[in-house]
């Protein structure tokens, strides 16, 4: 198996954190710009904004689930646990983590934790 660049990794998730961190602001203040709208008489427009509303917090929570991940990758590189199967304890596929950096999980075993 070929050998992982952790710094590699490391400025990836590095780079991934800062972009999640910049949606999530973005986000917090879109959510609040809408909440802000007091004089709203037509019904109509009422139901867009919260229909805008929750979709906005739809997306900021898997943003912020995604940053936690990252953050997680990010403490495992630290630790020296990088690229390891948190259920096997084998390694991940170096494939795996260029497509998904944060990957807690081998294939099988992520497959198995969403059944």
């Amino acid at each position: 198996m070929e050998k992982i660049d952790y710094k590699e990794f490391e400025k990836r998730l590095l780079e991934m954190k800062e972009e999640l961190e910049s949606n999530i602001a973005r986000l917090k203040d879109e959510i609040d710009a809408i909440g802000s709208e007091d004089e709203i008489d037509d019904l109509e427009d009422l139901a867009s904004l919260e229909s805008d509303n929750m979709h906005h917090t739809a997306i900021l929570k898997q943003q912020q689930h995604e940053l936690d991940e990252v953050i997680h990758a990010l403490s495992k590189i630290k630790t020296g646990n990088y690229g390891i199967c948190e259920k096997s304890g084998d390694e991940i596929p170096l494939e795996r983590l260029r497509a998904m950096p944060h990957a807690r999980y081998c294939i099988k075993h992520a497959q198995s934790d969403q059944e």
